[in-house]
């Protein structure tokens, strides 16, 4: 396995513990709709979260950068797609776990509602 495929399981590993330490309860990881793949599907209070994890081992090109309106549409696809076979009245909301470092030493950002659907 490539490096970074090395670093981004880890860091979604990170995140993963991240999430539950903040109370989110995680339903999936890695789920594949349709073309898209979520990170993780997460559930807090009444919301059905969908998380996008970005790690880098340094902030030289931001990561947040790498959700561009192509990745958002999609993930927004996923979520709708997703939300049709869910029978709780849940919220959507579309989060963003960025990761700078590696195991050595990381700092971490949540952005919760990092982004909307459009309509």
């Amino acid at each position: 396995m490539a490096e970074h495929n090395d670093l981004g399981k880890w860091g979604e590993g990170v995140a993963r513990e991240f999430l539950l330490s903040k109370g989110y309860a995680i339903d999936g990881v890695n789920i594949r709709i349709g073309k898209v793949e979520v990170d993780f599907i997460a559930r807090k209070d009444n919301r059905l979260c969908f998380v996008e994890v970005k790690t880098r081992r340094d902030d030289f090109v931001d990561p947040a950068c790498a959700v561009d309106r192509k990745k958002r549409q999609r993930m927004i696809r996923a979520a709708d797609m997703y939300m049709q076979g869910v029978t709780e009245p849940l919220e959507p909301q579309f989060d963003l776990v960025i990761i700078i470092g590696g195991p050595d030493g990381y700092e971490i950002e949540h952005l919760p509602d990092a982004f909307y659907p459009t309509l």
